[in-house]
């Protein structure tokens, strides 16, 4: 209904929803589905989020990993209501994992149970006044680096790209990406600026990187601004990704 030919499902360290969304698109072609994943990485002056898309997420070894970030995230999720309690902020635990079930449990969900308590009005409060990097509410997570996080796409025969760099405003970790294995930059994004879009599909051209878009809607009940299927994305990104993904798995490290 929105258009959408092209759909990357690209949950935070977890691929539980694509056999659903597999099926689901099967019965509603031409759409075409893109398996990814999305992992967040703390660096000096805030997070980066690497993109993988075109990855064989089925491997034991990769599903070990993403069952590892996920047990990580169970136990920050228990930290950071400790840290909300100290704020007279109670909340349980257990009422975020209800909304995830199988899924990653985050900081958005937290959110989620501080607005239905009435902490705070908005999903973008919380984050604003509490769960921003820095916050008082937040808690650091395991590091795990972007370069970390780009070989291990790498490894599963992914394209590793940078999400929303906009939003991270750490444009000068970008050559350093490159050199670390980064194959692509989200350039099309809702919250990008015309000036910024430009710059970074300027950057893919110069740095022979893929230029990859996506809406980052994260559910219904997510308090952002960002419905699936916006901004537009042309239909020669996909595959200009396909592409990326073939050569990739070419010369992916062992």
């Amino acid at each position: 209904r929105r258009g959408v030919r092209i759909l990357a499902i690209t949950d935070h360290d977890s691929t539980e929803a694509l056999a659903e969304a597999f099926d689901e698109v099967a019965k509603h072609p031409p759409m075409t589905l893109v398996p990814g994943i999305e992992i967040n990485c703390d660096v000096d002056g805030g997070e980066i989020h690497i993109l993988g898309y075109f990855l064989e997420y089925q491997a034991e070894w990769f599903q070990a990993f993403l069952r590892e970030q996920r047990a990580e995230r169970k136990e920050r999720v228990h930290r950071i209501a400790a840290r909300l309690a100290e704020l007279g902020m109670p909340i349980d635990p257990e009422e975020v994992f209800a909304l995830v079930k199988e899924g990653s449990a985050g900081r958005p969900h937290i959110a989620q149970v501080m607005v239905a308590r009435g902490y705070v009005k908005t999903y973008r409060e919380a984050f604003d006044r509490y769960l921003r990097a820095g916050g008082p509410a937040n808690v650091p997570r395991k590091k795990l680096s972007p370069a970390q996080a780009i070989a291990i796409i790498r490894k599963a025969g992914g394209v590793p790209v940078l999400a929303h760099p906009g939003l991270a405003d750490l444009d000068g970790a970008i050559p350093d990406l490159v050199k670390a294995g980064l194959l692509g930059i989200e350039c099309y994004y809702q919250e990008h600026s015309a000036a910024q879009t430009r710059n970074y599909l300027q950057m893919c051209k110069d740095l022979g990187l893929v230029a990859t878009g996506g809406s980052d809607f994260h559910g219904l009940h997510i308090g952002r601004t960002n419905p699936m299927g916006t901004p537009a994305v042309p239909l020669s990104v996909y595959e200009a990704l396909k592409a990326k993904a073939e050569a990739a798995r070419g010369s992916r490290p062992t």
